[in-house]
Order: C-alpha cells, then sequence, then structure tokens
C-alpha cells in the first residue's frame, strides 16, 4: 500500500508539472538566465534589420550562427553578456552596435539520476522539468524501508539542493518539487546500509559503508581515487559469492562504462563485495570521464573528493 500510494501522487505531480515541449517558456527565463544548448533566441540589432533574426537557436557547444558575425558562443552567458558579445564581433563590419538578445524558448535539460533508482543514466527532459520528472525518468525510486530519503542535487556550478523526498511524496508538499537545471545530477541515497571491501589502488582501501543500490563507483568514490593513487580504472575487478558459495569475478572498464553513459552496466553493490583496483602501469591520464563522474559522486555524498 505504501509504495502504490507513492506511486500515485508521483505520477499526479508528474502530470501537473512538465511543460509540454511546444510550449512558450519565455517568460519562465530571468535576466540571471544562462544560455544553453537546445534554447531558442531572438537577437535584434538596431537599426539593422538584415542583421535581426527572432528564431536563432543554439546549438550544442552553445555556438549560434549570425551573418557578418559567424559563429559565436554563448553557452553559459546570460542574455545581456551574449549580447555585448555579439556587440564586438560585430563592431568589424557595423559602427556601434546595439544588440539586445532574449530567450524566445527554453530547451531540454540533460540530468544525470544517481542513487536508489530503478534505471540509473541520463535522460533529457523538457524545459521545466522538476524533481518529480528526473525520477520518473528514471523508473520510479528503488526499495524503501522507512522513512523516504532526502535527495541531493548538484548543478554544474557546485551548488547543492538537499530535497526532502518523504515531504514531496508522502506528504504531498510541492513546494519541495523543484526545478531541475541543466547538466544537474540527482543523487537518491537508500535507506539501509551495507558494507563492501574496496583494496588495492585506493585512497582508503579497506571497509566502504554504502547506502544499499549504490554502485561500483559509488564504492571507488567513498574509498578516494586521488592522482596519487594511481588507480587503473580500466580494469576493476569485482568479487562476489553467490548463495551457492561459489565465487564469482566479474571485470569492468569504468572508463568506457561512463564514457558510454550506460550507467546499466556499473554494477550494483552487494553487502560482503570485495573490489579490486590495480594499479596502473605509469602515468594515467586524470581528465576522463570516470574521474570527473567520481568526484562528483564524492560531492554528493558530502565527502568532499
Amino acid at each position: 500500500m505504501r509504495n502504490s500510494a507513492v506511486a500515485l501522487l508521483l505520477v499526479a505531480l508528474v502530470l501537473t508539472g512538465p511543460m509540454p515541449a511546444s510550449a512558450d517558456t519565455t517568460k519562465s527565463a530571468p535576466a540571471d538566465y544562462h544560455i544553453k544548448a537546445g534554447d531558442t533566441l531572438g537577437v535584434s540589432v538596431f537599426g539593422e534589420p538584415t542583421l535581426t533574426d527572432p528564431q536563432v537557436h543554439v546549438v550544442p557547444g552553445g555556438l549560434i550562427g549570425l551573418p557578418l558575425a559567424g559563429q559565436i558562443r554563448v553557452g553559459g552567458l546570460t542574455p545581456a553578456q551574449a549580447g555585448r558579445k555579439i556587440e564586438a564581433a560585430l563592431s568589424k563590419y557595423v559602427r556601434n552596435p546595439r544588440v539586445t538578445v532574449s530567450i524566445q524558448a527554453v530547451g531540454p535539460v540533460d540530468v544525470l539520476v544517481l542513487g536508489d533508482v530503478k534505471l540509473p543514466g541520463k535522460y533529457t527532459l523538457q524545459a521545466e522539468s522538476r524533481v518529480t520528472d528526473a525520477i520518473a525518468a528514471a523508473g520510479g525510486l528503488g526499495p524503501t524501508d522507512g522513512p523516504l530519503p532526502v535527495a541531493r542535487l548538484e548543478s554544474s556550478d557546485g551548488k547543492i539542493t538537499q530535497v526532502s523526498l518523504q515531504g514531496l511524496l508522502h506528504d504531498g508538499d510541492v513546494t519541495q518539487n523543484v526545478h531541475l537545471e541543466n547538466e544537474q545530477t540527482v543523487y537518491i541515497p537508500s535507506p539501509n546500509i551495507i558494507n563492501v571491501q574496496v583494496l588495492g589502488a585506493v585512497d582508503h582501501p579497506g571497509d566502504v559503508a554504502l547506502h544499499e543500490g549504490d554502485r561500483l563507483t559509488m564504492a571507488i568514490a567513498r574509498a578516494g581515487d586521488s592522482p596519487n593513487a594511481q588507480s587503473d580504472l580500466n580494469h576493476v575487478q569485482v568479487r562476489r559469492i553467490l548463495p551457492d558459495g561459489a565465487v564469482q569475478s566479474t571485470t569492468v572498464n569504468l572508463y568506457d562504462v561512463l564514457k558510454s553513459g550506460d550507467l546499466s552496466k556499473d554494477m550494483v553493490m552487494q553487502k560482503g563485495d570485495l573490489v579490486m583496483v590495480p594499479q596502473g602501469a605509469g602515468r594515467q591520464d586524470r581528465v576522463s570521464p570516470a574521474t570527473g563522474i567520481l568526484y562528483l559522486v564524492g560531492r554528493l555524498m558530502g565527502l568532499g573528493l
């Protein structure tokens, strides 16, 4: 009954939450809104109708293309900042250009959903999506026992927001159903704790406490994967004792798993698992998808990695 009630409330919140993809989202973009790929801009050049375009699409990489100015990177800028950057580009051809940039439509958002959900991974959601939309996209919450956990949201600039899922999904407090930002990570911890061992080339080898449903990346992030560890994340081995007493050994290439974005191959840890992280032979490339995700996971768990 508990899971059914939560599911029904989640459905209701999802149905009333996000705006359709075709909706006009201009009014939802404040002056300090940061432009991202997928947005549609209006670019007005005073006194130059041939250079004015009410429908300029921001392509991947945050780029737009304009007559005379050519390609300009506006991703991450506010409309006012984008206008000044366009003015600088046009000043080579137009005397004292005056440019106004407006947000005509807000594009979709990409979010990474991790932790105690059925289908963790990266999802593209409609503009104005909320926490419940991210949970629904990931297949709903995993098993729970007791009060629902507090979800942690981290923005691309490192800002962390906490959302009480007990208040949102159990008590119906819709103020907890906050809007999602582009490139935001949603981490939902499990209420149950399990212990695994992480040995080898990590900062703190030994027993590691995890939330039930946490994955291999969580275990390594908690054990520490600093450059000093010289970890070889291409050949991480997980040893597990099966119910019949047999030992199952699995080798995981975390670089490939996280580079592809297929987090379903990031193993869910079980109580008593043994994780062996070999040391790399020679200099390792520390700027990698795996290292970035491990750093993010560490921050979300409050480890300060």
